[in-house]
């Protein structure tokens, strides 16, 4: 019985590194495509460029950036993810989605309405019922 006692500490510690490996590893990435965007932004010419592209590279490094800020929150509320992070993190993977693939008119706006939907739970969410952390 005493090992299972110690057995949610383990497990905390185990869920601790292993975000922590995460975090380095997303801010590596996120330093590669900060340069990635530099390096478009002022090295290339102005014929290679492709707007598409650049915008799809910006919201990568925002998807980055909101994964280790969620992280970051998750350490610092005494391991707690906030639900707002996780829509935050939605809504910019949607509009990622709708900016590379917007051929079809009806994907667009099924699209869209999932983003109505997750801008409602952040309501929901940022209210004071629902908020945990001061």
């Amino acid at each position: 019985m005493k090992h299972v006692e110690k057995l949610p500490g383990f497990l905390q510690m185990i869920l601790n590194i292993s975000l922590f490996l995460v975090g380095l590893i997303l801010s590596f990435l996120l330093l590669k495509e900060t340069w990635s965007i530099f390096s478009y932004v002022f090295l290339s010419a102005e014929s290679d460029k492709n707007y598409y592209e650049f915008t799809e590279e910006l919201l990568v490094f925002f998807l980055y950036f909101e994964f280790i800020a969620l992280i970051v929150k998750y350490f610092k509320t005494n391991f707690h993810f906030p639900l707002r992070y996780f829509i935050y993190i939605g809504i910019t993977a949607v509009i990622r989605l709708i900016i590379v693939d917007h051929d079809d008119a009806k994907n667009t706006f099924w699209w869209s309405i999932a983003i109505l939907v997750m801008v409602g739970s952040l309501l929901i969410a940022n209210s004071k019922l629902l908020k945990r952390e001061s």
